[in-house]
């Protein structure tokens, strides 16, 4: 019988002791939405920036019963400017996440990945809590790219790695998903899963073990696996699920969700920030596990840039040390 652990609960206890960070909260103008970003400013997890128009915010707190006197307000004209001024503190670096509010994804994240976008193809994952399986479960792209070639699926896979290592997920099983285990001409999905391995034997996708073509009940369901003779070191113990595309991990989401007792929180990955990003009617668990998620990337962030500083400041320190020396000599 597998074991079922709280992995939100795990996730959100792990930020405990982080100091808060600022979160930008673009137009949060419905109950979920503002009761999720003040819950997690409640928790310690963030100081909230509401943008949005003013009194709309207020109209919605006042009328769902939320405080928000505490809480700074950046007052605009509507969504579209609300999406463009969240961008812009992430940009100048006063806010360390973004979060989508109330506004359709669509609205949210063309501005988003314009203006927060870096070398790496950003994607979206869902970090999955489920009763029947016994691990943390992270699910990609279901959101982002629509359908992703095979570099962006690289990076894909790549992002996805990263966010399970910042979960405490030391070597993830990365499962490529398709309708059958073995590599066929007429089915371009086993091709590029085929092609992902390959590319992470030589080093082009780092931190993971991948496998795959593989069906969904090979990578998480281990006697699916062994009755059909599947012979993989992530067979039935899959740490992530790679879709083909968005349209078939959407739909792979939401039957997850139809489970009785299933959560799904949602990230952007490889942005400038991490990007808090659940569906809309996504209640306030779902909401501030996403929030914990992007507050433990916002301290990985943070640990590199220091780890940054460091190197450039001892190399700074020792060509100054090497003059000074070379000065006396002469």
């Amino acid at each position: 019988m597998r074991v079922h652990h709280p992995i939100f609960d795990g996730i959100i206890n792990r930020c405990r002791d982080l100091d808060p960070i600022a979160v930008a909260v673009v137009s949060p103008l419905s109950e979920v939405a503002i009761r999720g970003a003040i819950d997690a400013a409640r928790a310690g997890l963030i100081n909230p920036y509401l943008i949005g128009p003013q009194a709309k915010i207020a109209a919605v707190a006042r009328k769902h019963g939320v405080e928000i006197a505490p809480y700074l307000i950046v007052d605009v004209d509507d969504d579209f400017e609300a999406a463009q001024r969240g961008v812009e503190l992430c940009r100048m670096d006063t806010c360390q996440a973004l979060m989508n509010g109330s506004l359709h994804p669509d609205h949210f994240l063309q501005p988003t990945i314009i203006g927060l976008r870096l070398k790496r193809r950003m994607s979206h994952a869902f970090v999955v809590e489920a009763p029947s399986y016994p691990r943390t479960l992270i699910i990609t792209d279901a959101a982002v790219n629509v359908n992703p070639k095979l570099g962006e699926k690289a990076d894909i896979v790549q992002n996805a790695i990263d966010l399970a290592h910042v979960l405490g997920i030391a070597v993830p099983k990365v499962a490529i998903l398709s309708t059958v285990e073995t590599v066929s001409s007429n089915i371009p999905s086993t091709i590029d899963a085929a092609a992902l391995c390959k590319m992470a034997d030589r080093g082009q996708i780092m931190g993971g073990v991948l496998d795959g073509p593989l069906a969904f009940d090979d990578a998480t369901e281990p006697e699916a696996a062994r009755i059909k003779q599947i012979d993989s070191p992530l067979a039935g113990q899959a740490d992530v699920l790679v879709a083909h595309d968005a349209e078939s991990g959407n739909m792979l989401v939401k039957q997850f969700q139809s489970l009785d007792g299933v959560e799904a929180a949602g990230v952007v990955l490889g942005a400038k920030v991490p990007i808090i990003l659940t569906s809309r009617a996504a209640n306030p668990k779902i909401r501030l596990a996403s929030t914990a998620i992007a507050a433990l990337l916002a301290q990985k962030d943070r640990q590199e840039l220091s780890a940054v500083a460091s190197g450039i400041g001892v190399l700074l320190q020792s060509k100054a040390w090497l003059s000074s020396n070379g000065s006396e000599r002469q």
